[in-house]
């Protein structure tokens, strides 16, 4: 295989589970080598029915999924060499942590001694060098995670797959082991396919994520990309805090369109996916983006605007306004005291770039 040839791909992949409803529609996605790449959307968006038809323990309903340039759809999970990482951990209960690993290295016919140094490196990489002797009842719930992960390691598999494996784990648990993950991510260079439905999992995570929506990727990108640039409405919302407004496209003027908001207001935006003028569109606006009392003719949007709320987030204040109409516009102004002064029921001024506010297609 070729360094430019994906390592898994999916063709003309659809999946029905009656017939009639597609879950998944036409998708067309290649996995390069060494990358961690994370399929995330809402429940019922079709993310987790693809892992499982890669893992091979769903079956496609029409197209071929690759796994090194060959056909997998015939091959049973078991001889895919697919390491598999789920939420529920899926430790033997009555084997030791040792004897886990051991179990799919035994069933490759590995000798004792492979099989040893394998598990103690395994076990060193997941910091738990001293439990091997241990049973996964006598573990924690971050602890049983990590010999789920060592597990999937052990065995060197090309590709890992990972099934929400940290939702059963604490924010502050949780948050370690993205990192951790990550590490072991880098170190190794495996590649992952990771399943979440947590945004901000999968932009601590990923190389690249997927963003799916009713059995469709809505837009492919790494994580600053997505953030940043979103395609469509659905990603500008799904992906971080978002300001919304909607309104019809007055004009369209090269690299800029005016759009008149329905509460009140014109607002100058950058054009990504309008239909032209005359059309419905939704603006886009990251709450960190807008600036707290501009300087007269700094930006070309500046609007009056009312503080309805402050809330104290250490880092960042979250001030929602009322603005254009809208009283659940939402600003993040760093914790500094250029702002201390603020005051809810202060009439102030807000303002944004053009290049910040991007025209989407219109949604509900």
């Amino acid at each position: 295989m070729s360094s430019t040839e994906p390592l898994v791909r999916f063709e003309n992949i659809q999946k029905s589970y009656d017939g009639q409803i597609l879950v998944v529609k036409n998708l067309n996605l290649d996995v390069d080598t060494g990358e961690f790449l994370t399929m995330l959307g809402p429940s019922g968006s079709g993310k987790t029915t693809c892992l499982m038809m890669l893992a091979g323990f769903e079956p496609a309903t029409h197209g071929e999924i690759f796994l090194k340039d060959q056909p997998i759809n015939r091959v049973p999970p078991h001889k895919r060499g697919i390491g598999m990482v789920f939420q529920n951990y899926a430790l033997f209960p009555h084997m030791t942590v040792a004897e886990n690993l051991s179990f799919p290295l035994e069933v490759r016919n590995m000798d004792k001694a492979e099989r040893e140094t394998r598990i103690n490196r395994a076990l060193d990489m997941v910091q738990l060098g001293k439990f091997g002797d241990r049973r996964p009842a006598q573990l924690s719930g971050g602890q049983a995670q990590r010999v789920a992960v060592a597990r999937a390691l052990v065995f060197d598999p090309d590709l890992v797959l990972m099934d929400e494996p940290l939702g059963a784990l604490d924010k502050n648990l949780r948050e370690q082991m993205q990192y951790e993950i990550k590490h072991i991510h880098e170190t190794l260079g495996v590649t992952v396919v990771y399943v979440t439905h947590d945004q901000s999992e999968a932009l601590t995570m990923s190389n690249r994520i997927a963003v799916f929506n009713d059995g469709v990727i809505q837009q492919l990108a790494p994580p600053s990309a997505l953030y940043e640039k979103p395609d469509n409405a659905f990603v500008a919302n799904f992906i971080g805090e978002n300001n919304r407004l909607l309104g019809r496209v007055a004009s369209v003027d090269g690299n800029s369109c005016r759009v008149d908001v329905d509460g009140g207001g014109s607002v100058i935006a950058n054009p990504i996916n309008i239909d032209g003028e005359g059309s419905r569109t939704t603006l886009s606006l990251r709450p960190e983006r807008v600036s707290v009392r501009p300087d007269p003719d700094s930006q070309p949007n500046i609007f009056d605007a009312k503080v309805e709320e402050l809330i104290y987030l250490g880092d960042h204040i979250r001030t929602r306004v009322g603005v254009c109409g809208h009283n659940d516009f939402v600003i993040k102004i760093p914790n500094s005291s250029d702002h201390a002064s603020l005051q809810v029921g202060d009439a102030i001024k807000v303002g944004w770039n053009v290049e910040d506010c991007r025209a989407l297609d219109a949604s509900d």
